[in-house]
């Protein structure tokens, strides 16, 4: 019965993604590239070793994986959605860039990836999310579920909207009711559950606040 309600949940979920993105995938770049701050600096630190495996959560329209593609042309690049729009984006973007051949796509939900990842592939040396989790469901378990998907040595990279908490507060009231607009809802507790995991599990995180807190960047490295 859970997994009948997970699964109903899930294509719920897939359903209203789709009507998001349905009209905003062609333009999704275009518009995205000034708000979204942030995801260039997560690229910069992957620094995946040489032929490690890298997972994007969250793809969207592959935009940040063509960009670590080409920033780390020696790793393999993977990434899934669960939005068929928008990796019916991803995939026009790939053919695009010439990086189809580079980069390996799949449709998933982050609150249960392993259900969609391809065979071959079992753990990844980075994974990252970048602005997702203010838009899934179970933020917390996707966050869980990502740390299970690590290899040894692993680090799982994440940045989205903060708090904007250098910002005034006029700002931080008006962001807060346009990303509603878009189902997005900025994770207040994301730095708390982080540190909760740091002692439940023994992972080291790195937090990086950027543009006034605008957005919030971390790098969990789990326990060696």
């Amino acid at each position: 019965m859970d997994d009948i309600l997970r699964k109903r949940a899930s294509d719920r979920h897939a359903d209203l993604m789709d009507r998001v993105y349905r009209s905003q995938s062609g333009i999704y770049d275009l518009t995205r590239k000034y708000y979204l701050l942030g995801r260039d600096e997560l690229i910069a630190a992957l620094r995946p070793p040489p032929g490690g495996r890298v997972l994007e959560i969250g793809c969207g329209t592959a935009r940040n994986l063509v960009q670590a593609a080409k920033a780390w042309p020696e790793a393999e690049f993977y990434g899934f959605d669960i939005s068929s729009e928008m990796l019916k984006a991803a995939r026009r973007n790939l053919a695009r860039s010439g990086m189809a051949g580079r980069i390996t796509l799949f449709h998933g939900d982050a609150e249960n990836p392993a259900l969609a990842m391809p065979l071959a592939v079992q753990s990844y040396d980075r994974i990252f999310l970048s602005f997702c989790l203010s838009m899934i469901p179970d933020w917390q378990g996707a966050v869980r579920q990502a740390l299970s998907l690590l290899a040894p040595g692993g680090e799982l990279h994440i940045v989205d909207f903060g708090q904007s908490e250098g910002l005034p507060s006029p700002f931080r009231a008006l962001l807060k009711r346009w990303l509603a607009l878009f189902h997005v809802e900025p994770r207040r507790h994301l730095r708390t559950f982080v540190k909760e995991l740091d002692a439940e599990l023994g992972t080291r995180t790195e937090f990086v606040p950027l543009y006034r807190g605008y957005s919030w960047r971390f790098v969990v490295r789990p326990r060696a």
